[in-house]
């Protein structure tokens, strides 16, 4: 590329290089254009508020409703044509809604919630499978103007109480349980659980039976029935509440680099914008087509490319509860050819599992649909994109974002312009994103070429997150104070850009690490370790993994190491260990492996040296330890390191 490229492409880079260029000179001129695709039933009177750095409101004193713009504004044009299609191979259900069905499913849902005394500004806590009953949730409270929190159905009930306690919902829906691999996962018992412990439990629990746990049990009058409740409500109408464009849409926790999870908030309006414009300029998906999203609901992807953005723009949207080899390797491209969507969107993780699968799996469905794969949550290496590129016969568009974004930051975007793209690389920044490389120690901007710090010079562009959810101070300390001399937002990972000016994503400048997509805080798996009575301190680290992108690794010294010596050994105590970390925060965050050693690696000043811990544990040079207290310390994970198999 570079100075050979073709004219086509060269007159691409220039398309898109304008058109990234108007939306951070002209923001408020390109924003206003933008906000066109959006129905407004107040006209907004200002784009952008500014005032108060580094807090951005957009669309100003203009109210929308996003169930309207998901739904109700599509009803004329396409009311019969499908929007949601639900597939579960864990069940062996599938449902399709048009958007018709689906508007009286969440009028129907919204009637339920106000029933339960739900209003306005309320937070609604929504623990639930991959099933098309989650979705009528979020759209119902989107519609009643309520605020969602949805909490991953993987996380444990101390989780689960802590997001509880931080949102204090008035209601918390949830069903009997869930299913991955067949295997029933009980839902009701973790909820019981975490209101035991919530100092601020709801009011209600709002279940829906799938009559996957028949020993679950009611508490009346807390604990409703979702079907009995639904039966009192065939029918219903809800007007939808106008919400000015700055007021909160929802709250989705976030870890952080301490224990405490960050509850994201995002707006109403800018969100709105945002992903319908992502839809047709990034995903290049129009109304009527579809987009088939291999995330959860309760995870930002989930949100942003499962629930809201394909409905936003009126496309149909497929959620799938389901494996990606489950009832075969197959399933993913079956789902393409009966559906055919346009766009496809998963994780590198999902695709480096796929790509070990027997080839004939894929060869045997019609994927002529599929004009895009989009793959992100972390980094995606070249022979995995090779290999999808080809095997699929589909453009792989690597693509940068976090949930505190909640849409892309860097990625080819070909409804601008068809941009070459380069394995490894996501290509460039996004409209809207003012995107620097900063020095982490200096904040002076990075040569080309230079490993810096991945930064967003505010104001954010409308959909990211406004503050941190009842704590704007630790939304300015957190994001906007880490760069020496400058307010500028940090996403805590390193990368280099190339004299063409694509970016190339590193990994984290801090102790958050990346499990197929899943970001985990470090400082939250230590938490959950020494919940175990026998553990005294505890370092977990990020390690490399091959499928996994990465996995957790914990080095723990324990209490009294005669327990080695005892029944079971340190296999035994490795197992007490995983169970606690699946008990106090979910089997998603278990240790690959659980290293026992007497000390830790620590400075003279008593700071873990988790990056010397991290390199040797991936077998690199662990770096400068002239501060080191003990080098015994490192010896001792050498040593534990040496003695087993390295994590799978």
């Amino acid at each position: 590329m570079g100075m050979n490229e073709t004219a086509p492409a060269g007159a691409a880079r220039a398309a898109y290089a304008a058109f990234h260029r108007r939306s951070i000179s002209d923001r408020e001129a390109f924003w206003r254009d933008e906000a066109k695709i959006v129905d407004w039933h107040t006209p907004f009177e200002r784009v952008l508020d500014y005032s108060r750095p580094p807090f951005a409101r957009w669309f100003v004193g203009g109210t929308t409703n996003l169930c309207h713009n998901a739904i109700d504004r599509h009803l004329a044009e396409r009311g019969d044509s499908p929007a949601l299609v639900y597939i579960s191979t864990e069940t062996g259900e599938s449902r399709k809604y048009s958007f018709r069905e689906l508007h009286a499913e969440v009028n129907r849902c919204a009637a339920m919630l106000k029933a339960l005394g739900v209003g306005r500004g309320d937070r609604v806590l929504i623990y639930m499978p991959m099933i098309a009953e989650a979705a009528f949730a979020m759209l119902a409270c989107a519609r009643i103007g309520a605020i969602h929190s949805v909490v991953f159905g993987g996380f444990a009930s101390a989780s689960l109480a802590t997001r509880i306690d931080d949102a204090k919902p008035v209601l918390l829906v949830t069903a009997d349980a869930g299913m991955r691999g067949g295997k029933v996962l009980p839902y009701k018992p973790l909820v019981d659980e975490a209101l035991s412990i919530a100092r601020h439990p709801p009011r209600h629990v709002l279940l829906f039976d799938r009559r996957l746990d028949p020993q679950h049990a009611m508490q009346a009058p807390r604990d409703v029935d979702w079907a009995a409740l639904a039966a009192g409500h065939r029918g219903a109408r809800v007007d939808c509440e106008w919400l000015e464009s700055s007021e909160p849409s929802y709250i989705l926790y976030t870890s952080g680099t301490t224990g405490q999870p960050k509850g994201v908030q995002r707006d109403t309006g800018g969100h709105a914008v945002a992903l319908v414009s992502s839809m047709r300029r990034i995903f290049s998906v129009a109304p009527g087509e579809a987009m088939f999203t291999t995330s959860d609901i309760g995870w930002v992807v989930g949100h942003s490319y499962i629930v809201y953005g394909p409905l936003l723009n009126g496309s149909t949207t497929i959620m799938y509860e389901g494996l990606p080899i489950r009832p075969d390797p197959g399933i993913w491209w079956k789902i393409v050819e009966e559906h055919r969507p346009r766009t496809m969107f998963t994780s590198p993780t999902a695709i480096r599992v796929l790509k070990k699968q027997d080839p004939a799996f894929m060869k045997r469905h019609d994927l002529s649909s599929l004009r895009y794969l989009f793959l992100a949550g972390e980094p995606l290496d070249e022979p995995t994109a090779r290999w999808a590129a080809e095997a699929l016969g589909v453009a792989v568009v690597d693509n940068y974002w976090q949930t505190e974004t909640g849409w892309p930051i860097l990625s080819a975007q070909p409804g601008v312009a068809d941009t070459p793209r380069k394995f490894g690389s996501p290509s460039f920044p996004v409209y809207g994103y003012d995107v620097r490389l900063v020095d982490g120690a200096t904040g002076a901007d990075s040569a080309t070429g230079e490993k810096g710090v991945l930064a967003i010079a505010p104001p954010l562009p409308p959909g990211c997150m406004t503050t941190v959810w009842g704590d704007d101070a630790r939304f300015i300390r957190t994001y906007f104070e880490t760069v020496p001399g400058r307010q500028i937002y940090s996403t805590f990972d390193w990368a280099t850009c190339d004299p063409d000016g694509y970016y190339f994503v590193l990994g984290r400048t801090d102790d958050v690490i990346n499990v197929a997509g899943h970001r985990i805080g470090t400082r939250e798996i230590e938490e959950a370790v020494q919940a175990h009575a026998g553990i005294a301190e505890v370092a977990v680290v990020g390690v490399q993994d091959a499928v996994k992108g990465q996995v957790p690794v914990a080095f723990a010294v324990v209490k009294d190491p005669a327990r080695l010596d005892g029944p079971g050994g340190a296999a035994a105590l490795q197992n007490e260990v995983m169970q606690t970390v699946d008990r106090e925060l979910g089997a998603i965050a278990r240790p690959a492996h659980v290293h026992f050693v007497t000390l830790l690696p620590k400075t003279r000043s008593g700071k873990l040296l988790r990056r010397s811990i991290q390199a040797l544990a991936e077998g690199r040079d662990p770096g400068d330890l002239t501060t080191i207290e003990d080098p015994s310390a490192l010896e001792q994970i050498r040593a534990a390191l040496s003695g087993s198999a390295a994590p799978s």
